[in-house]
């Protein structure tokens, strides 16, 4: 209704809340599409109730809170305690954050070794984002793929990688970007001793015996930092 004040739960709202099982319900109905009359039908117990089960403290009846997990398409675990899966970032931003600009040799530093990060690439409908095991190998970012996969790029091709971490205990973080040109690894003994390094096994497993490097020509990163 127009001019109604959101009530405590509801998504919309100019300054953000808790996560709590109160919004969490309230934003998966958003997400479904559903009133809150059509989410107590579903669970089969009046709007009064369940307007209380939202404020859930643990006192309510496990029966009825799964009952409304159910309404919601949700389990009761992801509705009382969030995701177990979730993406990163679900605490809060901290109160005074700074963000500040690395070095190239900080983000070198970052990098380590070995990990997984995300390479950019241009597609014929835009954009694409893939997911990578990468090696830092030289100052130089190594990564193995199938022959006919997306990530299996031609050598000269302009390629973007991005990988990062936080911290959500302490709401920090980085991120670093490497921009440069694809190089394919055609040496049998630069790509055994690739291939014997830690972190060198993708994890999505298979046939992947097309190696590319990257060779930056920029090194950016930024980090976030509670204060």
């Amino acid at each position: 209704m127009d001019g109604e004040a959101p009530r405590p739960g509801d998504p919309a709202g100019s300054s953000p809340r808790e996560d709590t099982v109160a919004v969490r319900s309230a934003l998966r109905r958003a997400q479904l599409g559903l009133t809150e009359e059509e989410v107590a039908g579903r669970a089969g117990m009046s709007l009064a109730y369940l307007r209380q089960l939202e404020t859930f403290s643990g006192d309510f009846d496990p029966a009825a809170v799964m009952r409304l997990a159910a309404a919601l398409e949700m389990s009761y675990e992801e509705l009382t305690q969030g995701r177990g899966d979730a993406p990163p970032g679900q605490r809060a931003a901290g109160a005074h954050p700074t963000l500040m600009r690395l070095s190239e040799r900080e983000c070198w530093d970052r990098l380590g070794t070995h990990g997984i990060g995300r390479l950019g690439l241009s597609g014929d409908a835009g954009p694409v984002l893939l997911p990578v095991n990468f090696l830092v190998d030289a100052r130089t970012i190594v990564y193995r793929t199938e022959a006919d996969g997306a990530a299996a790029v031609a050598s000269g091709t302009r390629i973007a990688f991005e990988t990062d971490h936080l911290d959500e205990q302490r709401a920090s973080g980085w991120s670093v970007l490497v921009t440069g040109t694809a190089d394919r690894i055609t040496d049998a003994g630069a790509v055994r001793v690739l291939s014997e390094r830690p972190g060198a096994r993708p994890w999505p497993g298979g046939r992947r015996d097309v190696w590319v490097r990257i060779v930056p020509d920029q090194v950016s990163g930024r980090a976030i930092r509670a204060v």
